[in-house]
């Protein structure tokens, strides 16, 4: 492939990236520090990119000379952005989640497929005392902040609203994004573990600390059963007129695998790969990501669908799940 068809190619992909309020020229021109018309002559192929602007805008939109190439690898580009940062508040992980899926949302044709090990952390938010109880054990156990050491979990000290407030954002983000979910009774093995362990360890302050948490829970699934029912996202409370976008939720009690994102944002396709808990790191390989889309629609295929049909599978499901976490009141 010619130069000139490389560099065209190049840009192209990166305005795919884009969202759709952002011109590329503008970006490019304010990214090398270029005048409009030097930045066209480049993007029309008409003026050569120099190395060292080609290393910037592969430094800054995370792009592979195999991936530009169009090489034979089996080496995958992908970005961790918080993996090199310094430490920050556990607020400021939730805030990084909160402005990629304010991302997503910002293209006109969207969709994610979540591969659910683990319940959707945004879902933790729907509640405030799960919220508290969720965000002190990833800060304390997770994030290793000092300042809860050897602390209990209290409602009273450890309220933890400007999470919840975070959490609560996201929700409402991600309830503007059409998904499919596949879920299996997994997927909440991680948040009763941590309860069970807090509840017999003595980590509760109180009996009503713990009580609270998990009537929390209850209500959490409760809604997620009635949001499954109507094939629909929404808040607790909300009026129809309020609902947003569908959601497509299926069981597959076979196998599911690792807590895995998939977004395809106007034709373009992202897969986000998780680590440590609430860390991520994604890629836009279309190769992988072709791999990894095939392999959850090929789970999907054999899983379930209790969204908005399959009422006995539905209830069996989430009336499964309430009653183990209702037995951690004993």
């Amino acid at each position: 492939m010619e130069t000139a068809q490389l560099q065209q190619q190049l840009f192209k992909h990166i305005k795919s990236a884009l969202p759709p309020h952002i011109s590329l020229p503008d970006a490019l021109g304010e990214l090398l520090n270029l005048s409009s018309d030097s930045v066209y002559r480049r993007i029309r192929g008409e003026k050569p990119l120099t190395l060292g602007e080609l290393q910037t805008i592969c430094h800054h939109y995370k792009l592979s000379v195999d991936q530009l190439l169009s090489l034979n690898s089996d080496s995958f580009v992908f970005s961790a952005p918080d993996f090199d940062g310094e430490k920050v508040p556990f607020v400021e992980v939730l805030k990084g989640m909160l402005k990629q899926l304010q991302y997503f949302n910002s293209f006109g044709k969207k969709e994610m497929l979540y591969l659910c090990k683990d319940m959707p952390i945004w879902q933790f938010y729907l509640y405030p005392e799960l919220g508290a109880f969720k965000s002190f054990v990833w800060a304390k156990t997770i994030h290793n902040d000092l300042a809860l050491a050897g602390k209990g979990f209290s409602l009273n000290e450890h309220a933890f609203e400007d999470c919840n407030t975070v959490g609560r954002q996201m929700l409402e983000t991600y309830n503007q994004i059409p998904s499919v979910e596949l879920w299996n009774e997994e997927s909440i093995n991680s948040t009763i573990s941590q309860i069970k362990y807090f509840k017999d360890s003595g980590g509760f302050a109180s009996r009503a600390d713990l009580l609270a948490v998990v009537e929390s829970f209850e209500r959490t699934l409760a809604h997620l059963k009635q949001q499954s029912e109507k094939g629909v996202k929404f808040i607790p409370g909300a009026p129809d007129t309020q609902y947003k976008a569908p959601i497509y939720v299926y069981v597959n009690e076979i196998v599911i695998g690792t807590n895995t994102i998939m977004v395809e944002l106007d034709s373009v396709k992202l897969a986000f790969l998780t680590y440590n808990v609430f860390n991520y790191m994604h890629t836009r390989n279309q190769e992988f990501n072709e791999r990894v889309f095939k392999g959850f629609h090929t789970l999907r295929s054999r899983s379930a669908l209790i969204s908005g049909t399959g009422e006995k599978e539905r209830n069996r499901f989430y009336n499964s799940l309430l009653m183990r976490v209702q037995l951690l009141k004993d």
